[in-house]
């Protein structure tokens, strides 16, 4: 796949939506919510190890990128529900085709990063030297 050069620019508006949509946490939510609406606490205790405060920001970012709605539901206590919108849906694919990626490339991955760690352990610079400097 061939990327028009301007896509690298830290200017590019695509490069930006596409951190936001990439982020850890934004494409788990999506996946939550692709079977139903759920309030803030329930997508939180899915999420392990997110924070309220990492949640909070991911949560505006999807909302403001049109990627999910947030409704206030009349209860008592007053409680927030969070849905995907026809747009977020959109992902649904391509973010099933990268998870899936990950689960049929896991073993080569782990044994990239084995043979790249066992490279590091080896070396005690942890770097590649290339000639003999003199000063």
């Amino acid at each position: 796949m061939e990327l028009e050069s301007i896509c690298f620019s830290s200017d590019c508006r695509s490069r930006g939506l596409f951190d936001q949509i990439a982020d850890k946490w934004s494409a788990m939510v999506l996946a939550i919510l692709s079977a139903r609406p759920y309030r803030f606490n329930a997508i939180r205790r899915r999420l392990e190890g997110v924070s309220q405060k990492a949640l909070t920001q991911c949560l505006r970012r999807l909302e403001r990128n049109g990627l999910i709605n947030r409704r206030v539901v009349s209860l008592s206590p007053v409680a927030v529900e969070y849905e995907i919108t026809p747009l977020g849906r959109t992902l649904q694919m391509p973010l099933r085709a990268l998870h899936q990626w990950t689960l049929d490339n896991l073993v080569e991955v782990d044994a990239a990063r084995e043979a790249f760690d066992d490279r590091q352990s080896d070396d005690a610079f942890g770097g590649v030297q290339v000639g003999n400097r003199t000063d």
